[in-house]
């Protein structure tokens, strides 16, 4: 009996430890599955006109920029079908001679109307419409999808009368919207540069005519969280690409072109526009690759090659006395070639505001006229004056800019207003050399005040001037 007493002592101690390790492992299976767990969700493969470019680290000034669209619904799924609006399916020809505006209008209305809609223009195709403005507001997400080519009129004989000779396409009150895709947005701007109107450099220092009001190939006006990427934009009749009155612009991986002496060809033109981001794009035009006009701020520029060209600007500003304000703009990991200017801030006399907060780093120039320019006597024709007020420019910063230079002019030109200094610049390992010869040219500086944190090439010791100047004061007219 005794030994039947100890065995079932035994069976009763194991079966509570049983029950115990059992609730252990039914509590700690419970513990690691109830406390919230990091789940790395990998986003679905999506068509190259949807996947997302590699973006450059971040901005010091992050534009608010669009969800990326690659986290979208499955192609497969029935309703990411049914928001995929086909321009053909809306009766467009695709042979470039149709006129396809009313598919195309059409094809926007019915897409507007849905969350992440999609007006899908397809590939192998030629698609010739007339000025239009897609208007909003629409529904979030909203994707313009060029795979085929765009193209407006050949030239201003073939333009409609009734339509506007300012603007081809515009996108109006829009937000949250893309425009994308691997096909071709082409200008047909060739007629258009040759119109009478107003005189341009030709080759050889010649002067050649053209262009009139010649339209902007694409405009956004009035609209927030865009993002423009992957596209060819080329031979627009004047500026390829205006963003104005916008907040949170994001471009990425464009390719713009047009030949090198095609007239007031801008590549990307902001003005009144905040919050932006231009990266990993190929710019190469009759004009500036990208401008800068008032109103703008939190700027953000990150390897772009810039050229042939005028380079990079901001301005003018100023012009018939107005007030400007630009702020925090910042351009690194550039490359600028063959172009009649590198950096460059341009003001008009006369003029009120500031411009403050600019930093361009890590720039290489190759054959570049003006390669780091300020012009405060920005002037379109020999009879401009001096004038008492001007646009302040302050807390300007050159950092690792090297390469070559066009000997036709210094490669380091600071000629800020008589009566408004130019202050806090600060130039920090710039080496420019001559791209032919040996001889290195003197910088220009006038009224130009800063700090030189290394010796530059060439010497601008004795150009930049140290300091504060006494004349600098308080004045309403900078304030923005």
């Amino acid at each position: 009996m005794e030994f039947l007493h100890t065995l079932s002592l035994l069976l009763i101690t194991t079966l509570l430890l049983l029950e115990k390790n059992v609730s252990n492992v039914v509590e700690a299976r419970h513990h690691e599955f109830g406390k919230k767990q990091k789940i790395n969700k990998k986003p679905r493969k999506l068509s190259p006109a949807y996947a997302p470019a590699p973006v450059s680290p971040s901005p010091h000034y992050p534009p608010s920029i669009p969800s990326d669209p690659s986290y979208g619904p499955s192609p497969d799924n029935n309703s990411s079908r049914n928001c995929i609006f086909d321009v053909t399916d809306f009766g467009a020809a695709g042979d470039g001679a149709t006129d396809d505006t009313a598919a195309f209008r059409s094809a926007w209305k019915a897409a507007c109307q849905v969350e992440n809609g999609v007006v899908l223009v397809p590939s192998d195709l030629v698609f010739m419409i007339t000025s239009t403005i897609f208007s909003g507001p629409c529904q979030p997400g909203l994707v313009f999808q060029v795979d085929g080519v765009v193209m407006p009129p050949d030239g201003p004989d073939c333009w409609p009368k009734s339509d506007s000779n300012k603007q081809w396409l515009v996108f109006y009150r829009l937000d949250d919207m893309s425009l994308t895709g691997t096909g071709t947005i082409e200008g047909n701007g060739h007629k258009w540069w040759d119109l009478p109107c107003k005189p341009h450099r030709g080759p050889n220092g010649s002067t050649l005519p053209g262009p009139c009001d010649s339209p902007a190939l694409i405009r956004f006006f009035m609209s927030s969280n865009l993002v423009v990427s992957g596209l060819r934009i080329q031979n627009s009749p004047q500026f390829h690409m205006k963003f104005d009155g916008c907040q949170g612009v994001l471009i990425d991986k464009l390719s713009i072109s047009s030949p090198k002496l095609s007239p007031n060809t801008d590549g990307i033109h902001i003005e009144n526009t905040k919050s932006v981001g231009i990266y990993n794009s190929v710019i190469g035009n009759g004009d500036d690759c990208i401008s800068i006009g008032t109103g703008c701020s939190d700027v953000d520029i990150e390897a772009v090659t810039c050229g042939p060209s005028h380079g990079i600007s901001i301005g003018s500003l100023g012009v018939q006395h107005s007030h400007a304000c630009v702020s925090n703009i910042t351009v690194r990991n550039a490359f600028i070639r063959d172009s009649d200017n590198g950096l460059r801030i341009k003001t008009w006399q006369g003029g009120t505001g500031s411009v403050t907060g600019i930093s361009f780093e890590n720039i290489q120039m190759e054959n570049v006229r003006n390669c780091v320019i300020i012009d405060q006597y920005y002037c379109l024709t020999k009879a401009c004056r001096n004038e008492t007020s001007a646009v302040y420019l302050s807390d300007v910063t050159y950092r690792n800019i090297k390469g070559t230079y066009d000997v036709r002019s210094p490669p380091i030109h600071f000629a800020c207003s008589d009566t408004v200094a130019c202050t806090n610049i600060t130039m920090s390992e710039v080496e420019l050399l001559p791209y032919e010869g040996v001889l290195v040219d003197d910088p220009f500086c006038w009224n130009a005040y800063g700090v030189q944190e290394t010796l530059t090439i060439p010497p601008i010791d004795d150009c930049l001037q140290d300091g504060m100047p006494l004349s600098l004061a308080e004045n309403s007219s900078y304030a923005c």
